[in-house]
């Protein structure tokens, strides 16, 4: 397939044909799960509820309780918005990969506007925070999710190749260990601390292991098959793990999830532990929300479907309130927030109409982050098959939903 040349306008009919015919392929099969039975996710495992944030009656669960306000506009150099990650001292941390920028430029033998790790202040303010370092074979770099230890001394940062090189992606994503000093800054060269994966995406420590997403697990899938995505676990003193290839037979594969939607393939994606130690992964095709149990001895057990809406289309990147265990869910194809309770009941919080994120508005949301009582949404604004969202363009926001 010979490159496609276009600018950012015509990116709409630009990315469908990346996602569904190079690698986010999937197909209308009801298959179990390998590790954990999701079963057939077009039937629903529950009635929806209509309870409210404040325990009120809400009606219709997929009409909003709140709308989405602008947090800051972003400097042309920083034209997508992705991974998020709260510091003990109120600071977030946002990945800024500039695919989009990327992906309509002509020449793609250089990123310009560079990738970068921005940072919106106590105050609201954004301040340059990193310059992540390219890899090595491809002389690129994309980060997308990004966490910080429970100590709070190092930063994980996943650098999501597969933008490389589309038509030949590899097995070149990995995940990186940034040290930080007493003030959150980075303090030291960063260290790899995986590689060998597809389309690295969200990364979360819990009990000195780091989890991490593998959207894709195949460079080139098979389109009459569903998609075979999955959730790695590995030792943060295991520096330099290089996965095994095929990726299904690493033995620090922990759980698998199959995606059936026929237009966009796109897997496992945001993760998130709640208060109970039960780690969730959103599946954004599917827009199904699954949930892996451990055993007593810390061991994963069981991945299974545990939440799932008609109206909430896709899930990407998740953060759970651990005061309340509900899960806010940035569901980008339905340009919206979803709300998960406990009991696996979906709300709409926020959803907007396509539009250009202008004040705040929802844009393609990807990434939810809860800092006091303000649900603050990156907005990738990354056209994908399906979406409400069509088209890249200015500004480029991150918004705020302020909760009760």
């Amino acid at each position: 397939m010979k490159p496609i040349n276009l600018n950012p306008k015509c990116l709409a009919g630009f990315i469908p044909v990346i996602l569904a015919a190079v690698i986010f392929a999937g197909c209308s099969e009801t298959e179990p799960e390998d590790r954990g039975n999701a079963g057939d996710p077009s039937k629903p495992l529950k009635k929806a509820e209509t309870e409210t944030e404040d325990g009120g009656n809400a009606g219709d669960p997929s009409k909003p309780l709140k709308k989405a306000e602008l947090l800051v506009e972003l400097p042309d150099q920083y034209d997508t918005p992705d991974g998020m990650c709260l510091l003990p001292n109120g600071e977030v941390i946002v990945a800024v990969p500039n695919v989009n920028s990327f992906m309509a430029a002509e020449d793609k033998s250089k990123q310009d506007p560079p990738p970068v790790l921005v940072k919106i202040t106590r105050d609201n303010q954004i301040v340059k925070y990193y310059d992540p370092p390219a890899h090595p074979v491809t002389g690129k770099a994309f980060p997308f999710g990004i966490c910080i230890d429970p100590e709070g001394k190092n930063l994980y940062l996943t650098d999501l190749q597969w933008f490389a090189n589309t038509e030949n992606p590899g097995n070149n994503s990995r995940v990186l260990r940034i040290p930080l000093d007493e003030n959150y800054d980075p303090a030291g060269d960063p260290v790899v601390l995986i590689e060998g994966m597809v389309v690295a995406n969200a990364v979360i420590v819990r009990d000195g292991y780091l989890y991490v997403s593998d959207t894709s697990m195949v460079p080139r899938p098979d389109p009459s098959k569903p998609l075979i995505s999955g959730i790695f676990r590995v030792k943060l003193t295991e520096e330099g793990t290089v996965l095994k290839t095929p990726l299904l037979d690493d033995p620090h594969l922990v759980a698998t999830i199959k995606t059936f939607n026929p237009d966009v393939g796109f897997g496992a994606d945001g993760l998130t532990f709640d208060s109970k130690g039960n780690l969730y992964c959103g599946n954004f095709a599917d827009g199904t929300l699954h949930r892996t149990e451990f055993d007593k001895d810390g061991n994963p057990a069981e991945t299974s479907i545990f939440a799932k809406a008609p109206f909430m289309k896709s899930c990407d990147g998740i953060f759970c309130d651990l005061k309340s265990d509900r899960i806010y869910v940035a569901d980008s194809l339905a340009n919206a927030v979803q709300i998960v309770s406990p009991d696996g009941s979906v709300q709409t919080l926020a959803v907007d109409e396509e539009n250009d994120g202008s004040g705040g508005r929802l844009d393609q949301p990807n990434e939810v982050v809860l800092r006091g009582n303000e649900l603050i949404v990156t907005n990738m604004d990354f056209p994908v098959p399906g979406g409400v969202n069509t088209t890249f363009d200015k500004p480029y926001t991150i918004s705020v939903i302020k909760l009760d």
